[in-house]
């Protein structure tokens, strides 16, 4: 239904940078047609430009009433290039949004108080399918609307509905910015072996392949993230030797975290307010 849809209005891709290049590829790949595809970036990449050349419009004239417009800019760019697409607000045309920090009601005064909105979260590791986007609507989206922006999403990993606007602080703090937390770790990680007297390439690839292997595992295994801990800390071995300084509660991961995510959480808000 959804690619029927899309096909049937067009797409209209609003930045193609890492973020919009990983989606695109993505519904490509499940079937929307390339001449329904409208893309414009004012710098786009030699792969964007190769596009035309399979009927995707680049910098061109765009549809009428496309059936979903995906606004993918850097919020610091949404005041320039919002305006090209205000023409097809207030209309049928879905608006979904991966601009961090942008609120609903940005859109809304640009667009228009009925354009049906939605503002989504995705992260990084969209790049290689296994992203996870948050999303919530506006009062002019419709249960439809929602499944065709789920379906739109899940091309590049896993989607989630909010209950209210106000909880993508969290979700930004947590999931939008927590792979750079995730990849500080590795490196942390990493240099803590060398640091022991490994080598460094050999350092590095065991923290990759450590961090990567049990975060797949924290997400297939049938236990919870903390029995998998369990499972692997005997008592009075290196692991419990380790997890004593880790999960100290005073200079430890758990307040170490707590701190960060609260600092990413209250940016969030700044940059929406």
């Amino acid at each position: 239904m959804t690619v029927e849809r899309v096909n049937a209005g067009g797409l209209v891709l609003l930045g193609c940078g890492k973020m919009g290049s990983a989606m695109l590829q993505g519904w490509l790949a499940n079937g929307v047609a390339p001449g329904n595809v409208s893309i414009l970036d004012p710098f786009p990449s030699d792969w964007v430009k190769g596009l035309a050349t399979d009927g995707v419009s680049v910098n061109g004239a765009l549809p009428a009433q496309p059936a979903v417009c995906i606004i993918a800019v850097k919020p610091q760019m949404m005041g320039d290039a919002l305006p090209l697409l205000q023409a097809l607000g207030d209309g049928s045309t879905v608006f979904i949004s991966i601009a961090a920090g942008t609120p609903i009601r940005a859109f809304e005064e640009v667009l228009g108080a009925n354009t049906p909105i939605i503002r989504a979260m995705p992260n990084t590791p969209a790049a290689v399918g296994r992203g996870i986007t948050a999303l919530i609507g506006n009062a002019k989206i419709t249960e439809d609307d929602l499944l065709m922006a789920e379906a739109l999403l899940q091309a590049v990993g896993q989607t989630v509905r909010l209950e209210d606007e106000s909880q993508m602080d969290a979700v930004t703090a947590v999931s939008g910015s927590g792979p750079a937390y995730v990849f500080h770790l590795i490196e942390t990680l990493a240099a803590a072996g060398e640091a022991e007297g490994l080598p460094v390439e050999l350092a590095m690839k065991l923290a990759k392949a450590t961090v990567g292997g049990a975060g797949m595992l924290a997400e297939t295994a049938d236990e919870t993230p903390s029995q998998l801990r369990v499972n692997v800390t005997s008592p009075g071995g290196t692991t419990a030797a380790a997890l004593n300084v880790l999960m100290n509660e005073s200079d430890g991961f758990p307040v170490l975290l707590r701190r960060g995510v609260k600092a990413a959480a209250d940016r969030s808000r700044e940059l929406g307010s």
